[in-house]
């Protein structure tokens, strides 16, 4: 009997001593060391079983030591990162990045420019008639077909670095160089007896007493 009511005053005093080895909830500090864990660190804190630390996307701010500095992996260029890979930029736009802001030299970058032992930057160009491209070799100077966007009232003929308006038989290209006029093909005297012009073409007669031959140019 003695050695029973030993043993149940031993539980008793494990239940209702915290110190003792005995407890039954070994855990019950959690909850509280969670919100602690969550004051110290911000909202976007994630916890494991081997501790705690900010969530995927989020980094500590130098200031605060809270979690709440977004990260952008794609980097966000003239904007700032407002969320996880989420940038706001100066144009009002959002999204994973922001375009850079084009250079002092334009989109194609610079070269160096050096006279009398000093050197500046220039920006690289393309001939009158070209257009720079990227290439897998690297930015290079190509043809721009005018012919795409060249007003020709005939026929256009694309060349290195510019084009070419043609006209067509019995047509002569216009001092414009782009509008095409009627040639006289009769102040060659192509006929033997008369001749009449006529748009892009020509028709010769004969004098009274002749007939046209049939090559329609001589008279019999």
């Amino acid at each position: 009997v003695m050695l029973v009511e030993l043993l149940f005053h031993a539980a008793c005093a494990s239940l209702f001593f915290p110190g003792s080895q005995g407890r039954v909830y070994p855990g019950k500090k959690k909850p509280t060391s969670f919100a602690v864990e969550r004051r110290r660190l911000g909202p976007h804190v994630c916890f494991s079983g081997f501790g705690s630390g900010c969530c995927p996307g989020w980094m500590v701010a130098p200031g605060s030591g809270h979690c709440t500095l977004p990260l952008c992996s794609f980097g966000c260029g003239s904007g700032f990162c407002v969320a996880p890979n989420l940038c706001s930029c100066p144009d009002g736009e959002q999204g994973i990045t922001c375009p850079e802001p084009p250079g002092t030299c334009g989109e194609y970058g610079c070269d160096l420019s050096c006279n009398h032992g000093g050197c500046q930057e220039v920006a690289r160009v393309c001939p009158l008639g070209f257009s720079m491209v990227e290439t897998a070799n690297g930015v290079r100077c190509t043809d721009i077909d005018e012919c795409l966007s060249a007003a020709c009232e005939g026929l256009c003929v694309n060349t290195e670095g510019g084009f070419v308006c043609e006209c067509g038989p019995g047509m002569q290209l216009s001092a414009d160089r782009h509008s095409c006029q009627d040639t006289d093909e009769c102040l060659a005297t192509p006929c033997q007896h008369r001749c009449k012009n006529s748009l892009g073409s020509y028709r010769c007669s004969c004098r009274p007493g002749y007939h046209l031959h049939g090559n329609r140019h001589s008279c019999l």
